[in-house]
């Protein structure tokens, strides 16, 4: 196995990302960058996927690759909320399978996160 944590801050008690055969597994992913927890529902979903975006590029895989997602959101009324930012990270014929449940409380006070798995066969 491999594990990636390039970004991850020190003393955080999880892996950014571990390749496990012929998958990458990418750790949930809050809307948090350098200045905290984005303000809003959709700020903080835009940068959850971003950061996902960044871990996958690290590993050198990108969104194509996703095949599927776990969404967990504190508040499930914001279910088309998300799905508007969600859809523009993916081609239309190429979304993934996915999850999505109600969450009481996430990590940081976090509105939304978001966790994927991709495929990526070793040559």
């Amino acid at each position: 196995m491999d594990y990636y944590n390039k970004g991850n801050e020190p003393g955080r008690p999880f892996s950014l990302a571990v390749r496990a055969g012929d998958y990458v597994f990418v750790s949930g992913q809050l809307g948090t960058g350098p200045a905290g927890l984005a303000k809003g529902f959709e700020a903080q979903s835009r940068q959850a996927m971003d950061n996902i975006v960044t871990i996958l590029k690290g590993v050198n895989l990108g969104m194509d690759d996703v095949v599927k997602c776990t969404i967990m959101m504190a508040d499930m009324a914001k279910w088309e909320d998300f799905n508007k930012v969600y859809v523009t990270y993916f081609k239309p014929q190429r979304l993934p399978a996915r999850s999505a449940m109600g969450a009481n409380g996430l990590a940081l006070g976090g509105e939304v996160e978001v966790e994927c798995m991709a495929y990526a066969p070793r040559r």
